[in-house]
């Protein structure tokens, strides 16, 4: 019986729903049941959601354990999960009307999707009376958590994607340095000289979800139409040949299918942490992760492409959203100020959650960064100059979109679909998803 996709998806899901339910901790002990949101003691009580890997679980505790110190009228209760399972249980959440007071929000497909239901707090008045303060931070970035005139989240930080690799593995094979001018046949043939050298896969399976979009840019295209009803893009061959790509090197052990992708338990667990990948590409505030873990010289470029400053971009991180169904949103409002301008808090968690949107928390930092934040400060200042605006133009229904994008990604790979057949299903699916 040949493997199926979707049954194992299900499977997958259910197994990371009792692993996050399972893994939710709290800072302190368990939450109050008062109606008025307050701790027998007093306090205001306020929970709080976050995806991440494990270092970032421990440093956001460190920081939730710093603000209650300087704030000992607030408790937080802490709710954490890697990346999977954390938006279905978000949207169970808000099914319940029970959404955290903080929650960490996602750029783009997830931001719109909460705030077309109109489950996010308006954060401008916060702003305005300076509750938040981010003087100095510039429109661009803060425009990334608007919606219309609404302020819906507060960057963490800046983040991009990049192409991570294995120094070591690269001079294998004569590399010994990548500057970001490399064509995607340039790094077909690095990674394939790496796996017949090593014997080790020659890089990881692109991730489709946020590769595919910057794949489209690359070549002067978007996935979504400019009002976000359709696709961006006419020609199917786009999809197909980026299809074809991945799958001539998974067909000839370059890069690995699903089944070994499936495996990966987190971050930590990735095949370029244990040296057996010299590329990764994902986004940039997972280097701290990365270095943390791996044993490997690990270095950063700018995405292949003979276009590239057209597909990079900049974008948050990661956003700070407060629920409209919060009692207590402005002591939400200070926690995120206290993310925002506290330098113990980049500290502890570094660039992990991006390069801090404030530049005098950047200057501050710039004499006592450790050499992993040295690298992603520096590449993000690479990015910056080199990179064209953001696409924002997420329709409600992009999460599911990208997720059909996913489940023919995985046919593609396994065979069941050709790379010409999986670009025609691909926009079969988004069009019925687009069309309702």
């Amino acid at each position: 019986m040949r493997w199926k996709p979707k049954v194992m998806k299900t499977m997958a899901l259910g197994l990371v729903l009792t692993t996050f339910l399972a893994g939710c901790s709290s800072s302190t002990g368990s939450s109050s049941d008062s109606k008025d949101g307050k701790t027998k003691d007093g306090k205001v009580e306020l929970r709080m959601t976050w995806w991440g890997s494990q270092s970032r679980h421990d440093q956001t505790q460190e920081i939730i354990k710093k603000f209650e110190e300087e704030n000992p009228d607030i408790k937080i209760t802490s709710e954490f999960t890697g990346f999977d399972g954390y938006f279905e249980k978000m949207a169970a959440q808000a099914a319940g009307n029970n959404l955290p007071d903080i929650m960490q929000q996602n750029f783009g497909e997830y931001l719109n999707q909460y705030a077309d239901k109109n489950l996010l707090a308006d954060l401008s008045e916060y702003v305005e009376d300076g509750t938040i303060n981010v003087d100095g931070v510039s429109d661009i970035i803060m425009d990334s958590g608007k919606q219309g005139d609404k302020i819906l989240g507060i960057p963490t930080g800046t983040n991009a994607l990049t192409a991570f690799y294995n120094v070591d593995m690269l001079k294998e094979v004569g590399v010994e340095n990548l500057d970001g001018n490399w064509s995607w046949d340039e790094y077909v043939d690095i990674a394939t000289k790496v796996h017949e050298k090593t014997g080790e896969f020659g890089t990881r399976l692109m991730e489709p979800k946020n590769l595919f979009e910057y794949y489209l840019r690359e070549k002067g295209q978007k996935l979504f139409n400019e009002d976000g009803t359709a696709l961006g893009y006419k020609d199917d061959k786009l999809l197909s040949d980026y299809f074809e790509l991945n799958k001539k090197m998974v067909d000839a052990g370059v890069a690995p299918g699903y089944d070994t992708i499936q495996q990966i338990k987190g971050v930590e667990d990735e095949l370029i942490v244990h040296g057996k990948a010299p590329f990764d590409f994902r986004w940039s505030n997972q280097a701290t992760a990365l270095d943390s873990a791996s044993e490997q010289e690990l270095a950063m470029t700018l995405l292949p492409g003979d276009n590239n400053r057209e597909g990079m971009f900049l974008k948050p991180a990661m956003l700070w959203s407060v629920s409209e169904n919060s009692k207590h949103k402005e002591e939400a409002a200070r926690f995120i100020d206290f993310f925002t301008n506290n330098i113990e808090v980049y500290e502890i968690g570094g660039s992990d959650r991006g390069v801090p949107i404030k530049e005098e928390i950047r200057n501050e930092m710039a004499s006592t960064l450790s050499d992993t934040d040295k690298k992603v400060f520096d590449y993000i200042e690479m990015v910056t100059d080199n990179s064209s605006p953001i696409d924002s133009n997420y329709p409600q229904q992009a999460s599911e979109v990208l997720g059909a994008l996913q489940e023919v990604d995985e046919l593609v790979m396994y065979g069941q679909l050709s790379p010409k057949d999986g670009a025609k299903e691909f926009r079969k699916k988004a069009e019925s998803i687009l069309g309702r």
